[in-house]
């Protein structure tokens, strides 16, 4: 027989950025805004709003539902442009939806860099 110990495992350790805090928000914020060039990024962002929602604390909870709605109405509107584009609407539309979306990532990070709460996180406008 060996006399084998077990070693405890290792856990994982991240940098922070994917449990609920400043950085994580920071984060979805950016993959958000990156996606305007790679697509994909805006459903990483998304997951990781979904996954961090509850467990933050009561600033931060602003900013996930902030960002959660931020991309559910942003899918919802380009859809719509995308249909309008028949018509001729639909470019300008979708101008306005790549402004709005920069607009309140901004806010976010602006928001999340000083620490405070998104002042109305169900809003529709900014």
């Amino acid at each position: 027989m060996s006399d084998m110990q077990q070693q405890p495992e290792e856990t994982r350790k991240s940098d922070g950025w994917l449990e609920p805090g400043p950085t994580n928000m920071q984060v979805i914020y950016i993959l958000y805004l990156v996606s305007f060039v790679i697509g994909i990024s805006a459903l990483v962002g998304i997951v990781l709003a979904y996954m961090n929602r509850g467990k933050a604390s009561g600033w931060l909870e602003t900013h996930y539902t902030w960002a959660i709605r931020t991309f559910w109405i942003g899918l919802l509107l380009g859809f719509a442009s995308a249909l309008l584009m028949i018509v001729g609407i639909g470019f300008l539309l979708m101008i306005a939806l790549a402004i709005w979306v920069v607009v309140r990532c901004v806010i976010g990070l602006q928001a999340v860099g000083r620490r405070e709460p998104i002042k109305n996180p169900q809003s529709w406008l900014i």
